[in-house]
């Protein structure tokens, strides 16, 4: 096939083009700005364009597709001229449905905790060479791309993400696989631009549950009520396995899973994990892989790149950067990191970075959620709430939203670091939350201070 990215330099779509590629299809592309990693994996396979901006020209009648990524805009002079040339345009989910039909779709959806469940089976699949088609939201270790697909491979294993499709389709993403086994990890309010209510946030996941094959399965979390509420509502022919976090302990510092063998020591920790791994279990068996060898292969999992990864460590100090940027995640992070190192100061940091974070009337969903750590540490940019377009914060609607009065609150990045570099990390955890970098900070910088002698 002949294929055209429009904003082939996001994440999610320039590993859909290298998997293309791959795949031996011809693909060209188009941005207005492409960064990094996403500019040198594109440079080493020809795929870079060689300027950047649109250009209609590049739009013609023998292309098989278009895929059009969330960055263009429903006005960008290339999808004009593939609407006039009549060019059949895809939304990224769209195509991946078009790819795998034929195939058996596994679809993970959640609010949180999606990245990694779908990373975990993966794991297990590439730990016991079974070969499946995929797509997951982050780079994981022994994995070329984010995105795999093939003309042979039986199962298509998907992140299944709620956010819209395209400027120009705003369905979510998880409506258009239409799977034959899925998972539903938890509902937390999130996407508050898209879904301005609770109630329009939850249809979506009812709508998901009805879009599962008759005949298919759903897997789910029967700790999250909302979850059990929809599922056991589903009138859709399908079948329903619940499931919830295992036993397990911790012992100086590392988590042990209770398994019909006894005591495996893990990688991973948290109790939040611990629910995720139980999840990739059933949807493994689902896959034709038994207890045992899913035991097997999790242990040598170290989780998704950006989940509760370790960026630095000595004998008395350990430093973790997390994606957490949503109230549940942010509360299951933090809390997983004082349950790990009971006896260790925490001081936890959180960039209040999306959408949602910096929306005034979402912030108190945060409420409690930094409670387990010794020092909370909320960080924010006023420049990010202008250019977002959205209504000034204040200091003090932040202490009073998440309800500490000995929170820290920083809204310059220079003031932010100083505090960083400035604290003794002896006996300590440092846990860095965001799903951006507090305006330029270092994390070999951040390794450097922790440790320091």
């Amino acid at each position: 096939m002949k294929i055209h990215f429009i904003a082939i330099g996001g994440s999610a779509m320039h590993n859909l083009a290298l998997a293309l590629y791959q795949k031996g299809d011809v693909v060209t592309g188009s941005d207005d700005e492409i960064f990094e990693p996403s500019k040198s994996r594109l440079k080493t396979k020809g795929l870079l364009p060689e300027e950047e901006g649109w250009f209609p020209e590049k739009i013609t009648s023998d292309l098989d597709a278009v895929i059009l990524g969330m960055h263009a805009k429903a006005d960008n002079p290339e999808l004009l001229k593939a609407k006039e040339l009549d060019v059949k345009i895809y939304s990224y989910p769209e195509f991946l449905y078009e790819q795998s039909k034929n195939k058996t779709r596994v679809v993970i959806g959640g609010s949180h905790g999606k990245t990694t469940i779908t990373s975990m089976i993966l794991h297990v699949m590439n730990y016991h060479e079974k070969d499946v088609d995929y797509m997951v939201g982050a780079q994981l270790e022994g994995f070329d791309t984010m995105v795999k697909m093939t003309d042979d491979n039986d199962f298509m294993v998907i992140e299944g993400d709620e956010y819209l499709s395209s400027p120009i389709d705003r369905r979510p993403k998880f409506h258009l696989y239409k799977p034959n086994i899925a998972l539903l990890s938890g509902i937390a309010w999130d996407h508050v631009n898209v879904f301005p209510t609770y109630e329009n946030y939850v249809e979506q996941f009812e709508i998901f549950l009805n879009e599962i094959t008759n005949g298919g399965s759903i897997v789910y979390n029967e700790e999250d009520l909302e979850v059990t509420r929809i599922v056991e509502a589903s009138t859709n022919p399908i079948k329903k396995y619940p499931y919830k976090t295992p036993k397990y302990s911790v012992k100086d510092g590392i988590t042990f899973l209770e398994t019909p063998e006894g005591p495996m020591p893990i990688e991973i920790f948290g109790g939040h994990n611990l629910n995720n791994l139980e999840g990739a279990r059933w949807i493994c068996q689902l896959m034709g892989i038994d207890a045992d060898d899913f035991y097997e292969a999790i242990a040598t999992f170290k989780g998704a790149s950006k989940r509760l990864e370790k960026i630095a460590e000595t004998k008395t100090a350990v430093a973790y950067k997390d994606y957490a940027h949503s109230p549940s995640k942010v509360k299951a992070t933090t809390d997983a990191v004082k349950n790990q190192y009971p006896n260790r100061k925490l001081i936890a940091c959180l960039e209040l970075h999306t959408y949602s974070s910096l929306s005034p009337d979402f912030l108190k969903e945060y409420r409690g959620t930094l409670d387990s750590a010794d020092t909370a540490v909320v960080f924010y940019s006023p420049q990010a709430v202008m250019i977002k377009q959205l209504k000034e914060i204040k200091q003090e609607q932040i202490e009073e939203a998440f309800d500490r009065d000995d929170l820290v609150v920083f809204t310059n990045p220079a003031d932010f670091k100083t505090y960083l570099y400035s604290q003794d990390y002896e006996n300590t955890c440092l846990l860095l939350m965001s799903s951006g970098n507090y305006g330029g900070l270092n994390l070999m910088d951040v390794k450097d201070y922790v440790e320091k002698p």
